[in-house]
């Protein structure tokens, strides 16, 4: 089963970027250590850090299915931080690894307790005819 963890982070700038160097290094090493275990147990297919929304662009098509940027994301209280797309045995794996990215630390160096949402990836059918 496959499952894409979502980050959220409380929406305004990074607030990592206001941490000390010495607890930016600790959160950085905790994300590197668990997505090396998710690796290393051959359950991690992708992952990434994303930019701040401030960098985002809106786009929709037009008629001609060009773009139409229409500038940064809506306010909104929280924003997507980043992303992993796990393959797992259960449910119950993809809620506990979502667990363990909540737990990153913080400046003070407890857990964060981050928002992580997690959905299961949708997958195709195939018919045999």
């Amino acid at each position: 089963m496959k499952y894409i963890l979502m980050m959220n982070a409380p929406s305004g700038p990074y607030q990592i970027f206001s941490w000390k160097k010495e607890a930016i290094q600790a959160h950085v090493d905790y994300m590197m250590r668990l997505n090396k275990q998710l690796t290393e147990a051959g359950e991690m297919l992708a992952g990434e850090a994303l930019t701040e929304p401030d960098q985002a662009i809106l786009v929709k098509a037009d008629d001609n299915r060009l773009p139409i940027t229409d500038g940064v994301f809506p306010e909104s209280k929280e924003f997507l931080a980043g992303f992993w797309i796990v393959e797992v045995e259960s449910k119950a794996r993809a809620l506990a690894i979502a667990a363990e990215v909540s737990c990153a630390p913080g400046p003070d160096g407890k857990p964060l307790k981050m928002a992580v949402e997690v959905r299961e990836v949708m997958t195709s059918c195939h018919s045999d005819q």
